[in-house]
């Protein structure tokens, strides 16, 4: 099984004047991957554009994307993402999300009401067939496209959309129509079931997904982190409890990546608490999450 590693840059290194330093460092550790979240409302900024910029500086990092698809053109992201692939030479990973499904959000992306889940996998069958170079007729998110074929196409043949999710529809739909599965803030246990959920859904669908595609986000820190960092993950737990969830520490982080690779997942992303603050230490970040966990990548 090969084990890989990713990083969530915080916002300090996002920085025009210190992305590049980033950049060089992740790669020199030897991390597989870094891996950018698209917030439409949030202060990061396009992941689109930043993964653009560390193509050109970078040779062997693999560049990995949550993409909100929704309230993008199906046909320019679709184009996007394909020059991107090709830029980066096949380097690119996608995750597919919905959003953050705030009012305010979802209002500004076009989808004040309706069934996101149902958009995201129109959205995605729309995708696939371009990227295979088919001629596409079809409407989708109000777009209206007349036999369209789309150039460039990706380098990678296909390109993979993962998708995440706890729930389950969110697991029903990582089996009828993900290549991976990227969850968040779920115990190893509750990895294992998802997994185990998928599997019985991908046998109901008669689809098949590489024992290998099975992820997980892990939120980190070197020190013990005040309440205020932990109240949006408590939000996202109906018992509010982060055990197994939250590492902190080189300690915690390695043995909660080793429980969940005993369940099945075996691609890591380690998102820094804190990453929104304006100024914080991430070369020591990534200097103990490298020591902690570098050491299990094969």
């Amino acid at each position: 099984m090969k084990i890989r590693f990713a990083v969530t840059p915080p916002a300090a290194a996002l920085e025009a004047t210190v992305f590049g330093d980033y950049l060089d460092r992740v790669e020199t550790l030897g991390f597989d991957t870094l891996w950018l979240s698209d917030v439409p409302l949030g202060p990061l900024g396009d992941p689109l554009l930043s993964l653009t910029f560390a193509a050109a500086r970078t040779t062997r990092l693999k560049l990995g994307v949550n993409v909100v698809p929704l309230g993008r053109n199906p046909l320019l992201l679709a184009r996007q993402l394909a020059q991107l692939d090709r830029l980066a030479g096949g380097r690119l990973l996608l995750s597919f999300v919905p959003g953050l499904g705030q009012p305010a959000e979802r209002a500004a992306l076009g989808h004040a009401g309706g069934d996101r889940g149902r958009a995201l996998e129109s959205i995605i069958e729309l995708q696939r067939r371009w990227w295979a170079g088919e001629t596409v007729t079809a409407t989708c998110e109000g777009y209206a496209y007349e036999a369209i074929a789309l150039t460039p196409r990706p380098l990678q043949q296909p390109l993979e959309i993962w998708l995440g999710g706890k729930g389950p529809a969110a697991l029903r739909r990582v089996a009828r129509a993900g290549d991976g599965w990227l969850t968040s803030a779920v115990t190893p246990a509750e990895a294992r079931a998802g997994r185990r959920t998928i599997a019985a859904e991908l046998a109901r669908c008669a689809r098949h997904i590489d024992e290998e595609h099975y992820g997980i986000s892990i939120p980190v820190c070197a020190t013990e982190p005040g309440e205020a960092l932990l109240a949006p993950l408590r939000a996202r737990r109906a018992d509010r409890d982060l055990t197994d969830i939250v590492a902190v520490g080189a300690a915690q982080l390695r043995a909660l990546v080793e429980a969940h690779l005993d369940a099945g997942i075996s691609k890591f992303v380690l998102r820094p608490l804190g990453m929104l603050e304006s100024a914080t230490a991430w070369r020591e970040d990534l200097d103990w999450m490298a020591d902690a966990v570098l050491p299990l990548q094969r």
